[in-house]
């Protein structure tokens, strides 16, 4: 086999056992239609549907181990279990992948939001059915808008702010504060959906200035760090309470009994990750994010096979205004989108085998073999 020296990941992909033809066709089908907005848009609805099954597995695994692991332990070897796995791929892959990067203060604070959301998330399992804590985060695209208005300076016309009202009326109805078996438990998943908010908000300003692997690679190993001291930090407070027991610092006591099924479920995760991530740079948002609504009817389906929860009536209307909301919304961005321009191609969309890298990454990124590239 010839050395591959000098040369990028996706062109290895197509020079290894001397596949010329191979690379001629991907060259030429890329060209032409591979990456044209429809193709892109049904690549991208393909990556988010798929993410949201790994996701609802993962959340059910999540929620099976809470009664042998802790929060921290579950989300650290998550974080654990990617950056090994992503680590090496993108070193060998090269430019435009990177492991070194200047933006990593904005991946950083995605990091120990993600890590901080999540642990709420995970830790109201215990204590709420699934699709109960999946609704309320579910209402992150009405965070998001607001917060989008807020500190991006987007525009929030009256038919967006209808559909505002009627998803935190569809919030309000979910959580049932008023019923008898509310609890302050039921507003740790909305403190997720307001901290996964802000997370999307700063990947905005990241955009097209990263790769969907760097991007991952970055907000998982900075939510692992995060994790640590917030986990040390929560179990000095709920400590010894037996009803709070998956909130411990126990970390590896009981790590080598099952460490099989945590790296299943790391790589499970991580693969929606990075898909959900693929998804949103190869395709428009407003087109993406309506999509993001199939894990709830999934959840609802592995909540009742696997737990055995029957959602009440409150939390299936409460979930079918903030669909209806959220739909609404993703209706109103591709009205908007419309009257724009076609969104910026990040490097990787068009960085495939045998393409050259693209003029608009070419001045950001250098080339392989050379300092600084990685």
């Amino acid at each position: 086999m010839a050395s591959q020296t000098g040369k990028t990941g996706p062109q290895r992909l197509t020079t290894l056992g001397g596949f010329t033809c191979a690379r001629k066709v991907m060259t030429e089908l890329s060209q032409k239609d591979i990456y044209s907005p429809p193709m892109r848009a049904i690549h991208g609805i393909l990556c988010v549907e798929i993410a949201m099954v790994f996701y609802a597995v993962q959340d059910a695994m999540m929620k099976s181990l809470l009664e042998t692991y802790s929060v921290w332990m579950l989300i650290f070897f998550r974080a654990l279990v990617s950056v090994i796995i992503l680590s090496p791929i993108i070193l060998w892959l090269g430019a435009p992948y990177r492991i070194l990067t200047p933006l990593w203060p904005i991946h950083a604070v995605r990091g120990a939001l993600f890590a901080i959301a999540f642990a709420l998330f995970y830790a109201a399992f215990p204590f709420m059915g699934l699709a109960e804590v999946v609704t309320i985060f579910f209402s992150a695209p009405l965070f998001t808008a607001i917060l989008a208005a807020l500190w991006l300076k987007e525009t929030i016309g009256p038919h967006r702010a209808g559909a505002l009202i009627v998803g935190f009326i569809g919030i309000l109805i979910a959580m049932n504060p008023t019923g008898d078996s509310f609890t302050w438990v039921a507003l740790l998943p909305l403190g997720t959906a307001v901290m996964y908010a802000v997370s999307q908000v700063l990947a905005r300003i990241i955009g097209d200035r990263e790769t969907t692997l760097t991007v991952g690679l970055h907000t998982l190993f900075f939510s692992g760090l995060a994790i640590l001291p917030f986990g040390w930090l929560v179990a000095q407070i709920v400590g010894g309470n037996p009803e709070f027991r998956h909130l411990d610092f126990n970390f590896f006591s009981q790590f080598w009994a099952g460490w099989d099924i945590l790296i299943f479920m790391g790589a499970i995760g991580m693969v929606g990750y990075v898909l959900l991530g693929r998804a949103y740079q190869v395709a428009p948002a407003s087109l993406i994010a309506p999509f993001d609504y199939t894990y709830l009817p999934i959840a609802v389906a592995l909540g009742y096979f696997l737990f055995d929860e029957v959602p009440p009536q409150t939390t299936i209307l409460g979930m079918g205004l903030i669909i209806l909301s959220g739909l609404y919304l993703g209706y109103r961005e591709i009205r908007a989108l419309r009257k724009t321009e076609e969104p910026a191609i990040v490097a990787e969309t068009t960085f495939v085998p045998g393409n050259p890298l693209p003029a608009q990454v070419t001045d950001e990124y250098e080339a392989p073999d050379q300092p600084g590239s990685r």
